[in-house]
């Protein structure tokens, strides 16, 4: 199995898989691939044996069906290319410490057989926050290689013991399962009604790394939302105008 990350700011991981070989990822996740790669969709794969297995991925983020992609009578490619402006890359995940890891819930891409998704941390951080959906990590655990992406520029910490770092929690990316985390609130009531960064902060405590995404999803949509009601209205407008207009044309027939 060899990986290639094509691009830049919009990468594609693309992975060459020799006969016999398998990877797995979410259903939906595929880009394109070759003759060879044969698809099996199922919801055992990723830890998923069980019912509480498929429940435990799915709140953790991940879909309830999972698709494998094999190389069958010769080599094959598949390629799964990026949601967002940003960077993929692989960890190698076994079960010693500090080689689980914990994801936001969007961060996985695909792995090999026996990485393991589950959740990992959920919390409810009030309506308006993440689209009132609330705050969850998604555990990549287990023994193999998996490929994960994260929105805009990546900076890593090495958080030394008892070393903190407080993080909105959308710049949260990854990091290692040797890190203690909970969500802390911001101290001070001016702070938390007018300082504008939120009320909620990510607490992180080593030992271990920490990887920060630059562009967290909900501040993208949030500093696109403000042009789609002008442009609702501007249509809602238009309808308006050209509705009048054929109720003139012909309603008077």
């Amino acid at each position: 199995m060899q990986d290639k990350i094509i691009g830049t700011v919009m990468p594609v991981l693309e992975i060459t898989l020799d006969p016999g070989e398998a990877l797995f990822a979410e259903s939906g996740e595929l880009s394109w691939m070759t003759s060879s790669i044969v698809m099996q969709t199922s919801t055992q794969f990723g830890g998923g044996g069980g019912l509480g297995g498929v429940f435990k991925r799915a709140v953790g983020g991940s879909s309830i069906f999972m698709t494998e992609y094999s190389a069958q009578g010769a080599p094959g490619m598949v390629a799964f290319a990026s949601k967002l402006p940003g960077q993929i890359f692989p960890i190698d995940v076994t079960p010693q410490p500090g080689y689980g890891y914990l994801a936001h819930r969007h961060a996985f891409v695909c792995a090999n057989h026996g990485v393991e998704l589950s959740i990992a941390f959920q919390q409810r951080l009030g309506a308006g926050f993440f689209g009132g959906d609330g705050f969850r990590l998604q555990k990549i655990s287990g023994q193999g290689r998996a490929w994960c992406e994260l929105s805009g520029e990546i900076v890593t910490y090495d958080l030394q013991p008892g070393e903190m770092l407080r993080v909105h929690p959308g710049h949260v990316g990854l990091f290692q399962d040797t890190v203690q985390f909970q969500i802390t609130t911001v101290k001070g009531i001016k702070n938390k009604i007018f300082g504008g960064d939120g009320i909620f902060l990510a607490q992180m405590v080593g030992p271990g790394r920490v990887w920060l995404q630059s562009l967290p999803l909900q501040k993208l949509a949030q500093a696109l939302g403000e042009f789609f009601p002008q442009e609702a209205a501007e249509a809602g407008a238009a309808g308006a105008v050209g509705g009048a207009i054929a109720r003139g044309i012909f309603g008077g027939r």
